[in-house]
């Protein structure tokens, strides 16, 4: 599968991902996981940044509030009218960009960092986008992203619940399955059934890679891992929102932050 067609997955996807992730469905995104990469995120006032796989433009903005000069690169058409049109109304000085993360179309060291909020595990080879991030950071920038576990959500799992509903462990499999373009078909569990059913499920290509896939890649491309974060939720936040509960079994998000030499 090659970015063209992951580019037309994504925007099939796009404007119910949009319209649902931001009435506060994403609870996953919005009650672990984005929290984790900001806390983790080193101190970003007054650099550049470029957010790659920016999708609809919320965690892009996050950063920019952070106080970095932020722009947002996808491939879906879709989302950045919706990024856009959100930077128009309450501008924090974003420019958003269409492209692929394959041939960023930026000069070489343009950006101070780079981040990618769970985009990485579904683009099309992932070396050639590591390479390009090297390209276009400047020395001693950073990239930090987020992908789902390589290792706690293989291609095949499954959460294993007691009586009451709740998780206690969780089954994996097919850890080793590095196909290209493995198709996933879901939508927000936090949207309520009855309205979920009469959802199109989103179309997301994914690339899974084993933990040492990704070591190789980031280490090959000429990057230095300087930090990892397994986002698990408090006993307090599992309370209040008991889908991200799983998250206190095992990780389902890996943060990865790497600098060029």
């Amino acid at each position: 599968m090659n970015a063209d067609e992951v580019a037309a997955h994504w925007e099939n996807n796009a404007e119910t991902w949009t319209i649902y992730s931001r009435a506060g469905y994403d609870r996953y995104r919005d009650a672990l996981n984005t929290p984790a990469f900001l806390n983790m995120l080193p101190s970003v006032t007054g650099l550049k940044g470029l957010d790659l796989g920016c999708g609809e433009g919320s965690n892009t903005r996050a950063v920019a509030r952070l106080g970095a000069r932020m722009t947002g690169l996808d491939i879906a058409p879709t989302f950045l009218r919706y990024a856009r049109e959100t930077e128009a109304s309450d501008p924090l000085g974003i420019e958003y960009v269409l492209g692929d993360g394959q041939s960023i179309d930026f000069p070489e060291a343009s950006f101070d960092f780079v981040t990618a909020f769970m985009s990485m595990m579904d683009m099309a080879n992932q070396q050639g986008v590591l390479n390009e991030v090297v390209r276009i950071l400047r020395p001693n920038g950073f990239l930090q992203f987020s992908i789902l576990h390589p290792c706690f959500v293989p291609p095949t799992r499954k959460n294993i619940r007691d009586e009451k509903g709740e998780p206690i462990a969780v089954q994996i499999a097919d850890y080793f399955d590095e196909r290209d373009g493995r198709i996933e078909r879901w939508v927000f569990s936090s949207i309520p059934a009855e309205e979920r059913s009469a959802l199109t499920p989103f179309s997301i290509p994914r690339f899974h890679r084993t933990l040492t896939s990704w070591v190789s890649m980031i280490v090959g491309a000429g990057l230095v891992i300087e930090a990892f974060g397994e986002p698990m939720a408090s006993r307090e936040v599992a309370f209040a929102e008991p889908v991200v509960a799983d998250t206190r079994i095992a990780p389902i998000f890996l943060h990865i932050r790497a600098r060029k030499a």
